[in-house]
């Protein structure tokens, strides 16, 4: 198959970089046909404020590079992961132009919250849900804390729901979880069009052996990602099980500092994943303590691969990838108490641990692999072309 594969690269790489070059990776590892297009947040630096509020809404520069991509290589199928800020939803318009299908991956919240996570003031927040105008997140600066950068998102999002963007220029939307699939339901987009295929880990790092005798956190170092419950419970924790902290972000100093005060709390900073999956694959245990609705939670997977267990918050999708007492366990989300209690209730029950670990790599294995999540992607990809077919345009190609 010939497909290109879009993508606007974060200044800080998390995730959503990593799914998209392991997806890129895996397709070509297949033999298919795969073309890339990716911008860099980088190169914002140079612009000035109104230029990038404008290239948000409408980049005509990113639609025309890439309908000169499509007639170049002549993709059966435009598939995008990120757009925000830079390739921007134009290029839906330039694909269209060119008669091809168009699959939008949906990696967070953007299309219906001005910050991408649902949450704010340190909790889950959906009060831009439903809001043709996603004005809450202007009033509390949702994105970056400043007004004027979150007006410019939501001017993004309600332009183009006003053009019905999205529902007419996307023929297949793909959530990553039945729980997040619900969440764009509710915030719009229609059922019909949205199915689910999980992230993957490629290349197979291979299980790890688990005797390290300590547990890990792998992510970014913010609020939502439930870091301060997380160093809260090793007050109580440290001197059991050690905790290994893998990451950056603006708790860094927080972790670093807490690696100080807290026995048994190691603050490591960024690691090549090589070195990160090693760490991953020797530990008892990974914590994932987020507290917003994860749409995925590509670390989890990441551990299984490794045959480590994990102990997650229940919460949005991660408590849909974890099944307690077989693959990890799950604890209240932002209760360091539960998250204590859980921690112990795993490290009391030695012959459990064992198991969770052939579980975990039986379930990465069965679900997370390359090759299961190409064949996933050729049938949905099969599926875009089919509705593209189907699809009676209700307005003609804009000139991009």
């Amino acid at each position: 198959m010939r497909v290109l594969i879009a993508h606007n690269l974060y200044q800080q790489s998390g995730g959503e970089d990593q799914s998209f070059k392991a997806e890129v990776a895996a397709l070509r590892g297949a033999g298919h046909q795969v073309s890339d297009y990716q911008v860099h947040n980088d190169s914002i630096k140079g612009m000035s404020s109104l230029g990038v509020a404008a290239r948000t809404v409408w980049n005509r520069r990113a639609a025309n590079e890439l309908r000169e991509l499509i007639k170049r290589h002549r993709p059966q199928v435009v598939h995008f992961n990120n757009t925000f800020p830079l390739i921007s939803p134009a290029a839906f318009y330039a694909a269209k132009a060119e008669g091809v299908a168009v699959i939008q991956s949906l990696r967070n919240y953007r299309l219906m919250c001005p910050n991408a996570l649902f949450f704010r003031d340190g909790k889950v927040c959906e009060d831009c849900m439903g809001k043709f105008i996603p004005w809450p997140g202007v009033m509390h600066a949702c994105y970056r804390g400043s007004r004027s950068a979150s007006a410019t998102v939501a001017g993004m999002i309600t332009v183009h729901r006003a053009l019905r963007t999205w529902k007419r220029k996307v023929d297949l939307f793909i959530a990553l979880t039945e729980f997040a699939r619900q969440k764009f339901i509710q915030g719009g987009l229609p059922a019909e069009r949205i199915v689910v295929k999980p992230n993957f880990v490629h290349p197979d790092p291979g299980p790890g052996s688990g005797d390290g005798g300590y547990a890990v956190f792998l992510g970014r170092l913010t609020v939502e990602k439930g870091v301060r419950a997380m160093l809260q419970a090793w007050r109580t924790l440290g001197e059991r099980l050690a905790l290994k902290i893998i990451g950056d972000g603006p708790l860094s100093e927080e972790v670093a500092e807490a690696a100080r005060t807290i026995p048994g709390v190691e603050y490591l900073g960024r690691k090549p994943p090589a070195e990160a999956y090693d760490i991953v694959g020797g530990a008892t245990l990974l914590v994932l303590p987020s507290e917003w609705y994860e749409t995925f939670g590509r670390v989890a997977v990441e551990a299984f691969a490794k045959g480590t267990p994990v102990i997650a918050a229940d919460l949005g999708a991660m408590a849909e990838l974890i099944d307690p007492g077989r693959t990890g366990l799950l604890f209240q989300p932002g209760n360091a108490e539960d998250l204590v209690r859980q921690v112990r209730s795993l490290l009391g029950d030695a012959g459990a641990l064992l198991r969770m670990r052939h579980e975990v790599r039986r379930e990465f294995e069965a679900k997370y692999t390359a090759g299961r999540n190409v064949q996933l992607m050729l049938e949905i990809y099969e599926q875009a072309i089919e509705l593209s077919r189907q699809r009676v345009s209700l307005e003609s190609p804009a000139a991009v």
